[in-house]
């Protein structure tokens, strides 16, 4: 098969959640296709993973930058995009990947603690990065692309986490309304909605559960 390659011409992309999972496996990508990222994750190893992508990734002048945010904070989402301007002199795509799973409660039992951290990270963090990034590329006025990472389970409910399914399903309508909104400047707003991936989001007893479900179906397609 022949390996698909891009090249993004030294275009800057703002990530969130770009130290661990789907956020740190696009960064990788989008370094190896001469994209300038930075990544804006709530780790405190935020620096040593950049200093990685660096080395292993990094292709032509491009180069990665960490920045440690909280996006449950309006001014830490703020200062995410006024550190990709301030470096590299616009913001070209976002990608929203930071994301929380918490517990795991049908909705009886869900609590309004449960429900307000899950929310504030996967949703109305989403909405801040939406609402600062878009207003950046509006100024700039050459477009832009943003990318939300939703999830399968916003699109089919998941009755055991209530919250998650909850924020999630939002995510994908908030992201219908807000490239209804700015396509005519030139600004695509898209939604991600992968399946189970291996990351730190799925506890380890999920992970093993998922994995005896594909060797199970995997089994009955082969016999």
């Amino acid at each position: 098969m022949q390996k698909i390659t891009y090249d993004f011409g030294g275009a800057v992309s703002l990530i969130t959640g770009g130290a661990s999972g789907l956020g740190l496996a696009t960064a990788q990508k989008l370094l190896v296709s001469n994209a300038n990222v930075v990544v804006a994750d709530y780790s405190d190893n935020g620096n040593q993973v950049v200093e990685n992508l660096n080395k292993e990734f990094a292709n032509g002048n491009a180069k990665c930058i960490f920045i440690k945010t909280d996006v449950t904070s309006e001014e830490q989402i703020k200062n995410a995009i006024k550190c990709a301007v301030d470096n590299f002199g616009s913001l070209d795509s976002l990608v929203c990947s930071a994301g929380i799973g918490g517990s795991n409660n049908a909705i009886a039992d869900e609590t309004l603690d449960n429900w307000n951290k899950v929310n504030a990270v996967d949703y109305t963090g989403v909405m801040l990065c939406n609402r600062y990034g878009i207003e950046q590329m509006r100024k700039q006025g050459k477009g832009g692309s943003v990318v939300n990472l939703a999830s399968m389970f916003g699109l089919v409910a998941v009755p055991s986490n209530i919250a998650y399914s909850g924020a999630k399903g939002g995510v994908v309508n908030m992201t219908r309304a807000a490239g209804t909104a700015y396509a005519s400047e030139g600004i695509r707003v898209n939604c991600v909605c992968p399946g189970v991936i291996d990351t730190p989001l799925v506890p380890d007893d999920q992970k093993e559960i998922y994995a005896n479900i594909q060797v199970y179906y995997w089994n009955i397609y082969l016999n």
